[in-house]
């Protein structure tokens, strides 16, 4: 097992790992007796392709079936026993080596996202099958953090819940035009409209989801939606929303972003932009979420949101941070898949599956245990475009 052993003796200091190698030998690498995980190594050439680059074998292993999980447990299990050993805290050294400067400079290259770019990364992730992702969201189709005002609340409510909160943060009224930057299928946009009686405005640059969102929203006389890019938009707006979107700018165009923002508000406007960040400082997008899941896409860190809101000429008029709740999400897509896999095989295959498998397991994992959560930024031109206190919110 060496080299790897050297490094799972390092790091396993929560739970018990198993591996099984390709002779059926047990090697363990224990902490504490719980909880305790056993995967097998089905190819003799992967202890080295994963000990020299485990941030991207480990996912391509599970997908093509040459890392698996031993029964009871599954990827999820794995990967958060995992991830439980590298959590954020100022003691480990994973964080305190702070990562491959080369990697990290590569990874800030990647990001430049112009227009052309922006819409091929797009058609990556959003452009599959519209039956997949009725597999495993809410009906409004809502594919960022839902709200969860208490445990046991569905995701559908939970979904609702973070739909409202935006509407109350924008305080939206009927004669309001809204911009939506990044409306996915629409379900917010058709949501705040409806809800509100504003006359809403949702660009995306996925075909796919422009013909569902139009579908949508065929019979409703105040929403519309066009296949735009941010940078193209020369209106203005009394409201400017987008969620979910923002992960998907680049670090490169951050203040063309927020200028953008600023140009299209009206002098008493408001925006809120929600997105996915990272409360440990500035990192880098692993390399398998990379390849498979979101090319171009990075969770930025509020010391890189901020600077660029300053140099916009916008107020941060309030900023709530949603921790868990992503985590809590992810965790009901989960099961969702799990309750789904004969139909996403029958949709694709069994490799796409593990991919989609791990990619919703990982997302969890990061958010629970490796600093990611959700930022709510409400924006303004004016510090008193918005009430000086949190009432309004919960009235």
């Amino acid at each position: 097992m060496f080299p790897l052993s050297v490094f799972l003796n390092k790091i396993i200091k929560q739970g018990t790992l198993n591996i099984i190698d390709v002779e059926g030998k047990k090697h363990q690498f224990k902490g504490t007796d719980e909880p305790e995980v056993t995967i097998r190594f089905n190819d003799k050439s992967l202890l080295w392709k994963i000990f020299l680059k485990p941030d991207l074998i480990a996912g391509e292993a599970y997908m093509d079936g040459s890392l698996t999980i031993e029964p009871p447990h599954n990827i999820f299990d794995f990967l958060s026993l995992f991830t439980k050993n590298m959590e954020w805290r100022p003691d480990n050294p994973f964080h305190l080596m702070g990562g491959d400067p080369y990697n990290r400079f590569k990874g800030w290259l990647n990001q430049a996202n112009e227009a052309g770019k922006s819409k091929k990364n797009v058609a990556h992730h959003y452009d599959l099958s519209d039956d997949l992702y009725d597999l495993f969201l809410d009906d409004n189709r809502q594919y960022s953090s839902a709200y969860f005002l208490s445990p046991e609340e569905s995701l559908e409510h939970a979904q609702i819940n973070k739909m409202d909160l935006i509407a109350k943060k924008l305080l939206l009224k009927p004669d309001h035009n809204l911009l939506d930057i990044g409306c996915g299928w629409g379900g917010l946009s058709i949501h705040l409209n409806k809800s509100t009686g504003a006359n809403v405005t949702g660009i995306t640059l996925s075909e796919e989801q422009l013909k569902v969102a139009n579908k949508n929203s065929s019979h409703l006389d105040k929403v519309n939606f066009q296949l735009r890019d941010y940078r193209e938009v020369r209106q203005k707006f009394d409201r400017v929303v987008s969620v979910g979107m923002f992960e998907h700018v680049g670090r490169k165009q951050y203040q063309t972003f927020f200028n953008k923002v600023y140009e299209c508000l009206e002098d008493d406007g408001v925006a809120l932009i929600h997105t996915i960040g990272r409360a440990d400082g500035p990192g880098e997008t692993d390399p398998w979420t990379k390849k498979y899941i979101f090319p171009g896409g990075y969770a930025p860190a509020l010391s890189e949101i901020a600077p660029v809101i300053e140099k916009s000429g916008l107020y941060i008029t309030d900023m709530e941070v949603l921790r868990i709740h992503y985590a809590d999400t992810l965790c009901e897509w989960r099961k969702r898949v799990e309750k789904k896999k004969p139909k996403i095989i029958e949709l694709y295959d069994e490799k796409f599956l593990r991919m989609w498998e791990f990619y919703l397991a990982s997302a969890e994992c990061a958010f629970r245990n490796l600093g990611h959560v959700v930022f709510q930024f409400q924006l303004a031109k004016w510090q008193d475009n918005v009430p000086l206190n949190r009432r309004y919110l919960w009235d």
